[in-house]
Parts: C-alpha cells; structure tokens; sequence
C-alpha cells in the first residue's frame, strides 16, 4: 500500500523536523518546502493528501500561499492545516480567510496530530 503524502511548509528548523518526523512515524511520505512561492507548484505536481503551513515568520506570504492553493481548480479540494502561535490571533484570522481548513497551536500541534489529521481529511 501506498503511503500518503503531506506537504509541510515551514521555515523554523527545530519544529518544522519535528513535525516531519511525527507525520513519518504516522506512516506519511513528507515533502517539505521552505518558500510559499512555491507552494501551489509543488502542490500540483506532487499530488499530496493534506498541506501543513508554518504561517510564522513569513506568514503575510504563507497566507498569501494558501489563497492561490484553495483558488487553484487542480488544488483547491486539498485540506490545509496551518499552525501558529496561540497568541497570533491576527494570523489564525488571515490563515481563516484564506481557506486554512484548520489553524491550530503551534504547542498542540505534535501531541494531537493525528486527531488534527482525521479532522482535516474528514469527509463530509
């Protein structure tokens, strides 16, 4: 069987390998990229399951990133997960509106991953 494949955007080492190394241990294929420029690109090549975004630091250019990727016919039905700072309330807010299907805490992020990933790939 295949492995599902996410694509994790992150610019911060520490969290970022961390949170690639726990979508590995729940048998995910990663595919990591540190530029939202590059986003809906690798998007639609790659063809992966869900999309995870680190919207700190560059975060006026990830949400930027994540309106082209839900504007794209070829991406907009992937799920998007963003994470930040429990106090960046204006960027859960720009993460929101521009079609995050969940932004959540950069601190809960690894310990309720797998329930952060059901929610996402719920099929409604």
């Amino acid at each position: 069987m295949t492995q599902p494949l996410a694509l994790v955007l992150y610019e911060k080492l520490l969290p970022g390998s961390q949170l690639v190394n726990r979508l590995q241990d729940l048998n995910y294929r990663v595919q990591t990229l540190a530029d939202p420029a590059l986003l809906v690109n690798c998007a639609e090549e790659a063809k992966p399951m869900l999309v995870l975004v680190d919207l700190e630091p560059a975060s006026k250019n990830v949400s930027a990133a994540i309106s082209r990727l839900k504007q794209n016919s070829a991406t907009q039905h992937l799920p998007v997960i963003a994470v930040c700072a429990e106090s960046a309330t204006d960027l859960q807010a720009a993460a929101r509106t521009a079609g995050a299907n969940l932004v959540v805490s950069d601190v809960g992020i690894l310990n309720h991953l797998e329930q952060f990933l059901e929610q996402a790939l719920h099929i409604e």
